[in-house]
Formats: C-alpha cells, structure tokens, sequence
C-alpha cells in the first residue's frame, strides 16, 4: 500500500501497521529472526520498548494464526493498552482491531480476551497453533480459545477465515483471539 512505501523502505522488516481505535496502540509491525524487536525499535537502535513483531514462523499471506508481539508498558504504552480488555465494557466499545499488511487493510473482531502465563506448561500454548491441519484442529483452537475467555463476546470464527491474536510479552499475558470481518457484520 502507498502509505506505508516510505516507512518499509527505511526498514523492510516491516510487514504491517496495527491500530486499535481509542488506545495508544498505533505501530508498525515487524518480521524478523527470533526476537530481534523484542529489544529494538523501528530504526534497528537498542530500545527496551521494542517494537511489535510478528513470530518467526508465521507467514503474513498465508498463516491462520498470526502471532504479535509487544511489550506491556505502564500508563498505556505499547501492549499496555489491552489490560483495558478485562473489562467487558471497554471491549463493547472497542470491538475491534485494525490490521494492515503492505499490501492489504484489513478490520478483525476479537473472538475472545483471555489471561495465560506464556512459555510455561501451566499456560495455554496459542503461540504453538500457526496453521491448522483440519477444520478439526481449528475448531478445537477456537473452542479453547473461548473456554479460557473472560467473558463471552458473541463472536466465533470458522475454518478459512483468516484470524491472530495479540501477545503481551509478560509473565501474565492478555490476549485477543480475532478474526476477519467488517465492522458491524459477523461473517
């Protein structure tokens, strides 16, 4: 897409801009090897914010999952933000994500908002399912993703709709499961 041609040539790690309306989340989106973002900004400088990043081995056209990283900041700041959606309230009013890759714009609703300790046995290992081998497999990912939700959105997913969640990259993690869609329109 043109508004993003000058920003991916000053670094063409990047393979996206996320936006969630009336949050502080608003940034371009990373692809590299294993978490290289996770410690650098946009211009590849040291930065304990980092940048957000999307795992190493999700393919932006063609994954069923895609996995995003960032920091959970204080005050709002990078992934900070999605603490907020612990209460059903704020989700009713922010019902979805805005996804852009370079060469698509794309709305997604979240499916569900769930807390999970991340790279432990004790937690729910979302970051492990990239592509789905069946409708079964698929179905069974969603089905766990809303078993684990805070509260129940109303919104599903089906096989071959494109979907990713949100990680935050602390001990306890907040995450949004989502799905492709128009606003206002449950596909």
């Amino acid at each position: 897409m043109a508004k993003y041609k000058e920003l991916y040539l000053q670094n063409e790690d990047m393979v996206g801009w996320i936006a969630i309306d009336g949050t502080g989340i608003n940034y371009p989106v990373m692809q590299r090897n294993p978490n290289f973002y996770l410690k650098h900004s946009f211009e590849k400088e040291y930065s304990d914010l980092g940048v957000p990043y999307i795992q190493e081995d999700c393919d932006i056209l063609t994954s069923d999952n895609l996995v995003i990283y960032g920091h959970h900041i204080k005050g709002g700041r990078m992934f900070g933000a999605l603490e907020d959606y612990k209460s059903k309230s704020f989700y009713e009013k922010h019902k979805t994500v805005q996804f852009d890759t370079l060469t698509e714009q794309a709305e997604y609703e979240i499916i569900a908002v769930f807390k999970t300790v991340a790279y432990s046995s004790e937690g729910y290992r979302y970051y492990d399912f990239v592509n789905a081998e069946n409708e079964k497999e698929f179905d069974a990912y969603v089905g766990k993703c809303k078993e684990l939700a805070l509260y129940d959105t109303g919104v599903t997913a089906q096989y071959g709709e494109a979907h990713y969640p949100l990680h935050l990259r602390i001990l306890g993690t907040e995450r949004q499961a989502c799905r492709r869609g128009k606003k206002g329109k449950l596909t």
